[in-house]
């Protein structure tokens, strides 16, 4: 009984965020979707254990969730080399597949338009 009080009380959990998610600012003003559009969406499926739907609303949310903890982890530990090395070459793949993904996402949604011209 418990255990379903659990999966119930977890289920409005995550109806309660999905409903109450931050608007992008970038999307309103322009009405283009920006680099990080989809990221809250992907790690509420994230949490959820949809790995296959985190992936395909934002694929590089786990590379970010990857960086953000190893950035914390170097503050309170300090793992990096004094050149700052590994934390450098997190930030760049990490930004590279963002770049990339958005510019897939980009060309999916608006290819069709340049064609047409």
């Amino acid at each position: 009984m418990l255990y379903y009080s659990q999966i119930s009380f977890g289920r409005s959990v995550f109806d309660w965020l999905k409903g109450h998610l931050l608007p992008c600012p970038f999307k309103y003003l322009t009405g283009i979707d920006c680099p990080g559009c989809g990221f809250q969406r992907s790690v509420l499926a994230l949490l959820q254990g949809n790995l296959h739907d985190s992936l395909a609303l934002y694929p590089p949310a786990i590379p970010l969730l990857i960086a953000f903890a190893y950035v914390f982890a170097d503050k309170q530990w300090n793992l990096d080399t004094p050149t700052h090395f590994i934390k450098k070459t997190v930030y760049m793949v990490t930004a590279s597949i963002i770049l990339v993904s958005y510019g897939l996402k980009m060309w999916h949604l608006y290819g069709h338009y340049i064609a047409s011209v």
